[in-house]
Order: C-alpha cells, then structure tokens, then sequence
C-alpha cells in the first residue's frame, strides 16, 4: 500500500496559515529537502481551500503529475486536477491502494484532520517556522482521536525553520 505523507509547514502556535489563509510569513530562502521530498511523491492530493490558494502562485506547483482536490462545493476551473467529493476517508484509502508512489497530502487542516481521524496518515514532515501569528488555520482540527507517531528525525536550519518527521506506530 502506498504511503499518505502529510509534509507541511506550521507556526510555533500551530498555525499553517494567517486568519485570511495567508502564508506571507513562510520562508521560501531555501529548498529544505522539498526537491528531494518530492521527487518521492507522484500524486498530489489537497483540500479545496489550499487548491485556491495554489492558484494564486502565478504558474501551478504542482504540474505533470496526478492532483486531487477534495471538495463540498467547487470543481476544478484550470484544469490542473481531478476534484473529488463525498467521503474523504474511503477517497484517501482508495487511494493509497492504487500503485504508485507516495501521496503528498498538501493541505488543508480539514483534509489532515480526516487522514489522522481515519488512521490513514502514515508520514508527518513538519517545517516550524520560528514566528508566533497567534491566530489562524490550525495544522490540526479540534477532536481528533488520539493517535500516536514515532519520532523519526529532527533537523534545523540557519534561518530557525526545524522540520520533524514522525511515522505512524503500528
């Protein structure tokens, strides 16, 4: 089965983005293992709300590869991903049974949230960012079941950024 890798950037108070979803305060001076990260993935999947805020980036980030957008209520408007409704859990599980390589779970806190709810994440690779916004989207919805990962590194950078992985316990 294939892995559902949740790799994402957060704030020291938990955040992934500001109160209006925006991501001004991430640090883009350096590739922190994305290059290699990606290399590893060949679908994308994210929620709806983190599509949106793809498309503000100029030219999509995430070309030439599967992507998929859970959504309630939109459908793709450049044709750069399949959008997908319903169920989120048995879409993610469905998913992870296909061949292929690693899934990349973008985003959003929703979407994250019904991958640890259902027990489908199996890799967190969390970049902190040393800022405190004191509001905004939390990396993690309220009422989650508890669930356990093991730590598996932990690295720092120059600019403050530490990004840890965790994998799932068995």
């Amino acid at each position: 089965m294939r892995s559902l890798v949740c790799y994402i950037a957060t704030t020291l108070d938990g955040y992934i983005a500001g109160p209006q979803g925006e991501i001004d305060w991430l640090f883009t001076d350096q590739d922190y293992g994305y290059t290699q990260f990606f290399a590893g993935v060949d679908t994308v999947v994210m929620g709806r709300k983190t599509y949106d805020l793809c498309l503000t980036f100029g030219e999509y980030p995430y070309p030439n590869i599967p992507n998929y957008v859970w959504s309630r209520t939109s459908r793709d408007r450049n044709n750069t991903a399949t959008f997908v409704s319903g169920d989120a859990a048995e879409w993610l599980d469905d998913l992870k049974r296909r061949e292929g390589q690693a899934i990349w779970l973008v985003g959003g806190s929703a979407l994250v949230g019904e991958a640890i709810a259902h027990d489908l994440l199996d890799e967190l690779i969390v970049s902190v960012h040393p800022i405190v916004l004191g509001d905004g989207v939390p990396l993690f919805p309220r009422g989650l079941p508890r669930r356990q990962f093991q730590f598996v590194t932990a690295q720092s950078f120059s600019s403050g950024l530490v990004q840890l992985t965790y994998r799932k316990t068995s």
